[in-house]
């Protein structure tokens, strides 16, 4: 009698880093972020381990472990609370919502506002409904900028985000 192996798949979570201008999904590094904070690793290690676990469930095109073993290297230092060393972060925007009417609208009205004030920023709109919940939002669309939620379920006025910005540029 042939035993049975089959064992259903464990459900990993999904998260994103930046690879140069790239948003990038990756299946389990919230389960491996908490596998190398748990094991208190140094930073290359950690890493290193990263690196490892991250491309077991994931594709990493040739020629890009070094971008990705960097980017693995800051999403741990963010998850252990640590900055980076000598990386200023700028201007950091991220839009949480569903992809509805209001969501766009609100990435557009962001978008000319950036334009017609001149600053540069790094914009993120959030569709993941996982990512949404980790982040605490609770109602769409959500307005965080620079890891402070400015407006949640509602499309805010074009001049209250204005200020929004001039005060965290």
């Amino acid at each position: 009698m042939q035993e049975n192996t089959f064992q259903p798949p464990i459900p990993a979570a999904s998260r994103f880093i930046r690879i140069g201008k790239a948003s990038i999904g990756l299946i389990g590094l919230d389960i491996a972020l908490n596998a190398a904070a748990r094991q208190q690793l140094a930073e290359q290690e950690a890493a290193k381990f990263l690196f490892t676990q991250i491309k077991e469930h994931n594709y990493i095109p040739s020629g890009c472990a070094e971008q990705y073993q960097q980017a693995l290297l800051e999403a741990y230092q963010k998850h252990c609370g640590r900055e980076a060393r000598g990386q200023e972060t700028g201007l950091v925007i991220r839009i949480f919502g569903t992809g509805c009417v209001s969501c766009n609208r609100l990435y557009t009205l962001l978008i000319e506002l950036l334009d017609r004030l001149g600053l540069a920023a790094d914009v993120e709109q959030v569709y993941d409904p996982d990512e949404i919940g980790r982040a605490g939002v609770t109602m769409t669309p959500t307005l965080m900028i620079n890891g402070t939620i400015k407006s949640a379920g509602h499309l805010p006025l074009p001049a209250q985000v204005e200020q929004w910005l001039r005060e965290c540029a």
